[in-house]
């Protein structure tokens, strides 16, 4: 019996070490996001997954391809403005793979690929663009190069999802020249708005003195209210404005008979 048993065991053992070296070979799991791109004999064979991926030992290889998206920063970069201005600026790419195959067998390595075409089109994308439009219309810059990238990288299975333009950073000189401008601006705005508002008065005191040509009376209503006004401060000099009209009487009785 024992000898029975020893017989087993020394084909059991055997069997068990060789499906542990085997079967990682043979079965493959892949989770939700990843694909396998299945080469038999170094013959593309098609993409697999999820799931179990059954392979043929030795004759089958794979390459996992994660299908999320990815993130790549864009190195600095030192721009020429259409305008003559230098600019130092960096961006980031946000893109994920749709087609395994294409992603494996027409570019050697995407990753590298896709940023390497994002440096390029950054620098050739901004290089016509003026400075003003670089500040503030971003969104239509990034817009731009996700157009751009996309297209380039569309043949490799690669599908950029957007692109943005993280800083833009300017020389020193720029920068106060800039600051300067702005409080130009600023300083000019005010004094437009000062003499707009000194404009309305203008028309205010204009209108007020027809109505007042047109009703002799409204003048001494203004007079009399005039007065009240400063009857009611604590002066200790009081100014009495006395019509010129009112006087003409007395000025033309002291004056020379005419000769």
């Amino acid at each position: 019996m024992d000898k029975i048993i020893l017989q087993l065991l020394g084909w059991i053992i055997p069997i068990v070490v060789i499906t542990a070296i085997v079967l990682p070979s043979v079965i493959r799991v892949l989770r939700e996001y990843e694909r396998a791109v299945v080469f038999r004999l170094g013959k593309l064979l098609r993409a697999k997954g999820p799931g179990l991926v059954f392979l043929i030992p030795i004759v089958d290889r794979i390459v996992k391809i994660d299908l999320r998206v990815v993130t790549i920063d864009v190195a600095k970069q030192e721009v020429m403005t259409r305008d003559n201005v230098p600019v130092t600026v960096d961006a980031v790419v946000y893109f994920r793979v749709v087609d395994p195959e294409a992603a494996i067998i027409k570019v050697e390595d995407f990753l590298r690929a896709t940023s390497l075409i994002a440096q390029t089109t950054l620098r050739s994308v901004l290089g016509q663009v003026e400075l003003d439009e670089l500040l503030s219309h971003r969104e239509k810059i990034n817009q731009k190069l996700q157009e751009i990238i996309d297209r380039q990288t569309d043949p490799w299975g690669i599908k950029v999802v957007t692109v943005e333009v993280k800083d833009v950073v300017l020389p020193d000189g720029m920068k106060r020249a800039m600051a300067k401008q702005a409080e130009t601006e600023r300083e000019r705005r005010a004094k437009i708005i000062n003499a707009e508002g000194e404009f309305q008065a203008a028309e205010k005191l204009v209108q007020a003195a027809e109505m007042m040509s047109a009703q002799p009376i409204a003048i001494q209503l203004r007079f009399l209210q005039t007065m009240r006004e400063v009857s009611s401060e604590h002066n200790t000099t009081t100014f009495f404005p006395v019509p010129i009209d009112i006087l003409a009487p007395f000025i033309k009785r002291n004056e020379p008979p005419a000769k």
